[in-house]
């Protein structure tokens, strides 16, 4: 039998978490055909003694949605740093963002063009302008396939667009047409591929939405056997509250759930991660299925308009737009942004369940990224520089550049379960046996990305990694691959195994790096030599090559 691609006298971590053991590996077409001493004819052979062979790493959470319809080699361009890091799939649809399904054409004239208020939502994590031909998420697979991607891709059904394609974006709970309307979005997402739902419940409109409601829509993702993902409802003053929401959601529908990125925010509220992991053993215990993900650095990302008050952000940013005009909504903001006291139940009028600058204050919030030349000297200054530049209280400043830039301003934030010279809060999330990895950063050609989007998986990898209580390098290597492949149906991916996809990383483990700074945050990670995605070389030697990644649509068998 004549191979396509052996790779000889390699280490391999297979991605099932057991110890490493010296094979040759080969390849034919998009798949690993043989492991073992091998001796057959192949078109390409290369000498991996030395190194070691893992299986490609998954991103279980991107915010690439915009990023992968673009042109290839634009998307190539962006996604330089995942690629750099060994990431061969990224599941994308988190946090309850996206940017299908966009319901249907009646629907459409009946809630207003659901479409344009999520453009105006997503800002923040669109890298440029492009056409939305999908209204469908199977459309919106259809046109990744046709269109080509560099990576492999899954998505979640976001709520976000179901519930704005279905009501629009308001502060009150569904009719049950507008429920019925929900649950056939989110259906016909699943049978079109989607691998699970997912909910972002401190953005609009998720923050809107009531257990119920996600329940309900939960029970038709635990019939299919998918996955519930939620960005959790609060991780300062609600942290706790938010969780045993989420862990009623499995116990009452029967879904899996999935907490994504799992952090505290503020330093006030660091040592609730210990309590966290204690609810979500005991409800494992109980048979619930649960998990979660976490990123290895005390800042994250995310949109400028997080900071609002759920009131103000109803009807979208047309509607915030139109408070921060009138004088006296802008002084209620402005003082509830500063005092307000999340508390449980955060749903009603009044009501707010992650209140940043309370959790953090104004230094800790830091502007990451703009789209006008005439603002780019604020990026990466905190809001309390941002004031002192423009001679304004910070929320003053914010508030205006929000308005020049139409909503698109996005943040990093920082004092997120701890600090740089304070890891033990995140090594606890690392090393506990319910964790995998992600990244929960994308580059998107402007401002300051977060390092994560180069580095984050080298970094948990390089130091995460040693004797106990630290993982070893093949179980970090496991929650990287097979585990998130279990977790999410994505059959034949993260392991090296005959017949498996051959998503392959051949890297020199005590050379794998993270070389993103905060300063320097697109500095590609090193380490890896040879990156193969369904068989073909995607990265070799630094340099990107022509590949084409696949769709991966939610096994049905």
């Amino acid at each position: 039998m004549a191979y396509d691609l052996v790779i000889r006298g390699v280490r391999v971590v297979d991605g099932t978490g057991q110890s490493a053991y010296p094979a040759d590996v080969a390849v034919i077409g998009a798949r690993i055909a043989a492991i073992g001493e091998l001796s057959g004819p192949a078109r390409e052979i290369i000498d991996g003694a030395g190194q070691t062979l893992m299986p490609g790493l998954i991103d279980p959470h991107s915010h690439a949605d915009l990023i992968v319809p673009l042109a290839p080699a634009r998307q190539a361009e962006l996604l330089r740093g995942k690629l750099s890091q060994g990431i061969t799939t990224l599941l994308i649809g988190n946090c309850g963002l996206g940017c299908a399904p966009l319901g249907s054409e009646r629907g459409r004239r009946a809630q207003g063009d659901g479409e344009s208020l999520l453009r105006s939502l997503h800002g923040w994590m669109t890298p440029e302008r492009i056409d939305w031909p999908w209204r469908t998420t199977g459309e919106y697979l259809a046109y990744l396939e046709e269109n080509g991607i560099v990576v492999n891709v899954g998505t979640l059904v976001p709520h976000g667009p179901v519930r704005t394609a279905s009501m629009g974006i308001a502060q009150r709970e569904p009719t049950g047409r507008e429920l019925g309307a929900m649950r056939r979005m989110v259906e016909e997402s699943l049978e079109a591929g989607a691998l699970g739902l997912s909910s972002g419940l401190i953005y609009p409109p998720g923050l809107y939405s009531r257990p119920a409601e996600l329940t309900e829509l939960a029970r038709i993702v635990a019939r299919k056997d998918g996955v519930y993902t939620s960005h959790i409802r609060g991780s300062s003053e609600t942290l706790l509250p938010a969780v045993e929401e989420l862990l009623a959601v499995g116990r009452t529908s029967g879904v899996r759930v999935h907490h994504s990125h799992s952090e505290a925010v503020g330093r006030d509220h660091w040592s609730k991660i210990e309590r966290v992991l204690q609810l979500e053993e005991r409800a494992e215990a109980e048979g619930v299925r649960i998990s979660y993900d976490m990123f290895p650095y005390s800042a994250a990302a995310t949109t400028m308009m997080a900071l609002y008050p759920p009131w103000a952000l109803e009807g979208g940013f047309p509607k915030l737009r139109e408070r921060l005009l009138d004088p006296t909504l802008r002084r209620r903001m402005a003082r509830e942004v500063e005092r307000f006291r999340p508390r449980w139940p955060p749903w009603g009028p009044r009501g707010w369940p992650h209140n940043l600058v309370r959790a953090t204050g104004w230094d800790a919030i830091t502007i990451g990224s703009v789209t006008r030349a005439a603002h780019r000297t604020y990026v990466n200054r905190t809001l309390t520089e941002l004031g002192r530049l423009t001679g304004k209280h910070p929320f003053e400043a914010i508030s205006d550049l929000l308005l020049a830039e139409e909503g698109q301003v996005s943040m990093l934030l920082f004092e997120i379960s701890g600090e740089d010279a304070q890891p033990e809060y995140l090594r606890r999330l690392a090393t506990h046996r319910l964790a995998c990895f992600c990244t929960d950063a994308e580059e998107m050609g402007r401002g300051v990305p977060h390092p994560a989007a180069y580095g984050a998986l080298p970094r948990i990898l390089s130091r995460f990694v040693g004797p106990p209580p630290l993982l070893s390098f093949e179980e970090a290597v496991h929650r990287m691959t097979l585990r998130p492949a279990r977790l999410f149906g994505l059959r034949d991916r993260g392991v090296i195994r005959p017949g498996a996809f051959a998503d392959l990383v051949l890297c020199q483990p005590e050379e794998l790096r993270d070389r993103a700074t905060w300063r320097s945050p697109r500095r590609t990670a090193s380490g890896i030599s040879l990156l193969l995605i369904n068989g073909g070389v995607a990265w070799r030697g630094g340099e990107l090559t022509a590949v084409r990644g696949q769709v991966i649509r939610r096994d049905r068998s």
